[in-house]
């Protein structure tokens, strides 16, 4: 057990017995014939009072309790703090026998002055250098290097209690006591009885994995179950630990002496937002075997390839009507005036009860019109939920609108039909019964196919603003690693980090992937296959919307496009679609003059093309102080025909002025 934090009279107890005790130990150092062999001795009956004084036990006596100290390696330690703590230790160690006339303990002073001295003291193996109670300095004899003892130990004998330097970078204590769901509250129940039940049994201190997806409740339950074990309960990042097993093992002996000094656990936390490379698994497992002192893993997936026991528990995500309560709580009264608001928002946001506190406080209490809480609360959500995956993903902010995308009549009802069930989805999945057949196949997965510049990235943010949803487009070619395993690890980042908000996610130019899938010759093809699939059934169980592009819909199998619940094939657009396209394509406020998107129309490019062309233009024309003209788009056509690496047909520009 710890010194109590701001037990004052405690301290100022503990610190009179350690001073007594450097009194009783310097009688030692000077050889007195009265010395603290005899019992009246007044050194010793000033210590006798000091300890008869103090109601609980001295920071000195715990320590060597709990790093199983003989007496004369307690008198070591106290001889090291000795040296710190009073400033006459220096002449007294000089002037002892033993000390070879050097101002500083040494283990050949120790020898000499204290009974019951024993050579394997400081063994590395003993708990003084183990456990890094002091310091041996110099490069001399072994009896004559200095010893120095380290200042957190110095400072956990003087009732301060700090954190090891060391550490204090890396571990955190954890103050989270948020209330759990009760669905939750079910698992704490279980993992209380079987941490006590280990403990009772004086049995190695246990391991407890927590996984699942509520990272926020699997730190609330490790604060409780912390609490109710009357432990101090500290979390370290698993992306923090050194990769380097050496460096590794010394970070974990610093904590399990720290562990010990504050009666205290650890939360390794492996389901960080920075979930740790592969070079730090082999580290994450060593970190769990070497474990003595409590210890908790907070895990997505449950790791399997430990050799060490652990008690593995799954933390649900609150239930929907679990978040019902918890909305209706953080909301107030205010909650009352959102009707179906509040329905749509559990349906698309999955979020733990501090998540949906955190939300709801950033609107509650703003004086709000009941039209503008409802929009507000849900921009609050989706500001909570935005996943922090700036590696692997760029969030796209969008205000396109229907009227700038130019498909045919059914593409662009398949794309109003794709808006629908993203907006209707928890009534037809949750409220009419899907769900409870099956979860597979009711994600809304989409792939938009076609050439470049057709508009399958602007389809894509105009579905996002229509739903008020962020738009993350994911770089396949970021994502793919020649690395096997490590695509699907990237991938399972993105849908995870995603999952909690329902984002539409784009994996822009899938070619990166799909572009891999041949006739299988080796391991590395067949892979690429895995990878593909891998990514579908993420699609399908994805709550949000994913969307594929790709110019290569003849590389997928066809197969895969049956596990896709919508195609959509963006065509190259025809002379009366490009036609269409520039009718649209300036801005209201753009001055233009005697265009004829009649004429324009003739240049066989896509709307991505249209579009550079008429940006160019406008920007010859501001220069020229006048308003967009023929021949300003002229000139821009022949520098985009030029980036293409294609001539200007008389056909396309006959007659054009």
């Amino acid at each position: 057990m710890s010194a109590p934090a701001r037990d004052e009279d405690w301290v100022a107890a503990n610190q009179r017995c350690l001073m007594a005790e450097l009194a009783v130990l310097s009688t030692f150092l000077e050889k007195r014939p009265d010395g603290p062999q005899r019992k009246a001795a007044p050194e010793t009956q000033a210590l006798h009072e000091a300890r008869e004084a103090i109601h609980l036990p001295p920071a000195l006596d715990r320590l060597c309790a709990s790093f199983g100290l003989s007496e004369f390696e307690r008198r070591i330690v106290l001889l090291c703090a000795g040296m710190e703590l009073d400033g006459k230790f220096a002449q007294r160690c000089a002037a002892a026998p033993g000390s070879g006339g050097n101002p500083w303990p040494s283990f050949g002073l120790a020898l000499a002055a204290f009974p019951e001295a024993h050579w394997d003291a400081l063994a590395n193996h003993a708990p003084l250098r183990r456990w890094r109670l002091i310091e041996m300095g110099g490069s001399g004899a072994l009896v004559a290097n200095p010893l120095r003892i380290d200042e957190r130990i110095l400072f956990h004998l003087t009732g301060v209690v700090s954190l090891d330097e060391r550490l204090a970078g890396l571990i955190r204590p954890l103050r989270e006591m948020a209330d759990l769901a009760p669905s939750q509250a079910v698992v704490l129940d279980r993992l209380t009885e079987a941490w006590a039940s280990a403990f009772e049994a004086r049995i190695a201190a246990p391991v407890l994995q927590l996984c699942g997806d509520d990272r926020s409740a699997k730190r609330t339950l490790a604060a409780h179950l912390a609490d109710g074990a009357n432990l101090t309960v500290f979390t370290l990042p698993a992306a923090c630990l050194p990769a380097n097993l050496s460096e590794l093992e010394i970070l974990h002996r610093l904590w399990e002496r720290e562990a010990v000094l504050q009666n205290a656990a650890l939360l390794l936390e492996c389901d960080r937002p920075e979930t740790p490379d592969a070079q730090r698994e082999p580290a994450i497992d060593r970190w769990i075997e070497l474990s003595r002192t409590p210890l908790l893993v907070a895990a997505r997936e449950p790791r399997r390839d430990v050799e060490r026991p652990m008690l593995t528990v799954d933390i649900p995500k609150p239930t929907s009507e679990e978040q019902r309560l918890a909305w209706q709580e953080a909301l107030g009264a205010e909650a009352g005036g959102l009707d179906g608001h509040l329905d749509r928002i559990i349906s698309q946001f999955d979020f733990s009860t501090a998540a949906i506190r955190t939300a709801a406080g950033r609107v509650v209490g703003e004086g709000l019109s009941r039209e503008e809480f409802g929009g507000s609360l849900w921009d609050a959500c989706r500001l909570q939920a935005r996943p922090k995956l700036e590696d692997l993903t760029q969030r796209l902010h969008s205000t396109a609108a229907w009227t700038q995308l130019v498909l045919p009549a059914p593409q662009m009802q398949t794309l109003r039909d794709i808006a629908v069930q993203v907006r209707h989805r928890a009534r037809v999945c949750d409220e009419w019964g899907f769900a409870e057949q099956s979860t597979r196949g009711l994600g809304l997965s989409a792939l938009f196919c076609g050439p470049s510049g057709t508009g399958k990235t602007l389809a894509a943010e105009i579905l996002a603003n229509e739903l008020r949803l962020d738009l993350f487009r994911i770089d396949l070619s970021a994502v793919v690693s020649k690395y096997i395993g490590e695509t699907e690890k990237n991938l399972r980042r993105v849908f995870d980090a995603a999952e909690e908000g329902g984002a539409v996610l784009l994996f822009d130019e899938a070619d990166a992937l799909f572009g891999k899938r041949s006739e299988v010759k080796d391991s590395h093809d067949r892979y690429a296959n895995v990878e593909v699939s891998y990514l579908l059934q993420r699609m399908e169980a994805y709550r949000g919307l994913a969307i594929l592009t790709t110019n290569m819909k003849d590389a997928l199998d066809p197969a895969f496009l049956r596990r896709l619940r919508f195609v959509v094939p963006f065509p190259f657009p025809d002379q009366a679609q490009r036609a269409e396209i520039w009718r649209r394509i300036f801005p209201p406020k753009t001055p233009t003059e005697t265009l004829d998107p009649g004429v324009l129309s003739r240049l066989s490019i896509s709307g991505g093309n249209i579009r550079s062309i008429a940006l160019n233009a406008a920007f010859a024309a501001a220069d020229a102080a006048e308003p967009v003209r023929m021949h300003h788009l002229l000139r821009a056509a022949r520098t985009e025909y030029e980036k293409l690496e294609r001539p200007l047909t008389e056909t396309e520009i006959g007659g054009w002025k």
